[in-house]
C-alpha cells in the first residue's frame, strides 16, 4: 500500500500561513500522537487555545479494489505546538496524545528556524512527500536499478552520493554514485 501520487494540500494547522512568524514567544515542541490520531490531537491543542501544527501532503493510496486521495501528515505520529514547558500537563491530556519529546525529565524545544523553514516548504506549492533522513556514513541498501540489493556505506561529497562497498580481505572499497531516490537506510 504505497503511494502512487503525491501534491501539495492544504495544512492541518491552527494559523494561516501569512500569519508567521509567530509573535508568540513560546518554544515549539514535538508531540507525539498515537497512531493515526494526528488530526485528533491537534484538534484538542487548538480547543485548548494552543498554537498547533500539522504540515501534510495529499497521497493516492492503493488498495486491492481502488485508488483513493488522502491527506496524510508530513511526519507520521507527530505534531508540533507552541506551549510553556512548565505548563505541559494540559497538552498531555489531550486525547491522542503518547508523549512530549523530552532529553531527561524536560520537553525539549525544537529551534524556530526549522519549523519555519516546513512551514515554507509546505507552503511553496512544490510536491514534497516524507523521505528517510540519511546521514553520510550510515548503512544503505540499493533499492531499484542493476544494483538492486547491493549495501554499503553512504558517502557524500557536495551534491554527489556514493554508496561505498569494501573488501575486507583485499582491504580495498569501490564508490559508486547514486541517485538519492534509489537509496535507503538499513
Amino acid at each position: 500500500m504505497g503511494p502512487a501520487q503525491r501534491e501539495l494540500c492544504p495544512n492541518w494547522q491552527q494559523e494561516r500561513a501569512a500569519d508567521w512568524p509567530s509573535a508568540n514567544p513560546l518554544p515549539w515542541f514535538a508531540i507525539v500522537s498515537k497512531p493515526q490520531h494526528e488530526r485528533t490531537v491537534l484538534d484538542g491543542l487548538v480547543q485548548k487555545n494552543l498554537e498547533g501544527f500539522l504540515p501534510s501532503y495529499w497521497a493516492t493510496r492503493r488498495w486491492s479494489d481502488r485508488m483513493k486521495r488522502v491527506q496524510a501528515p508530513l511526519f507520521p505520529q507527530y505534531v508540533f505546538c507552541r506551549f510553556d514547558p512548565d505548563r505541559r500537563l494540559p497538552v498531555l491530556q489531550t486525547p491522542g496524545v503518547r508523549s512530549i519529546i523530552s532529553f531527561g525529565t524536560r520537553p525539549t524545544s525544537i529551534p524556530e528556524g526549522e519549523i519555519e523553514r516546513i512551514r515554507a516548504i509546505v507552503a511553496s506549492g512544490s510536491p514534497l512527500e516524507p523521505w528517510p533522513f540519511l546521514k553520510a556514513g550510515q548503512r544503505v541498501r540499493v533499492d531499484d536499478g542493476p544494483l538492486a540489493g547491493l549495501e554499503g556505506i553512504l558517502a557524500e561529497g557536495g551534491n554527489i552520493r556514493r554508496v561505498v562497498v569494501s573488501l575486507e580481505l583485499l582491504q580495498r572499497s569501490v564508490a559508486v554514485q547514486f541517485d538519492r531516490a534509489h537509496i535507503s537506510p538499513m
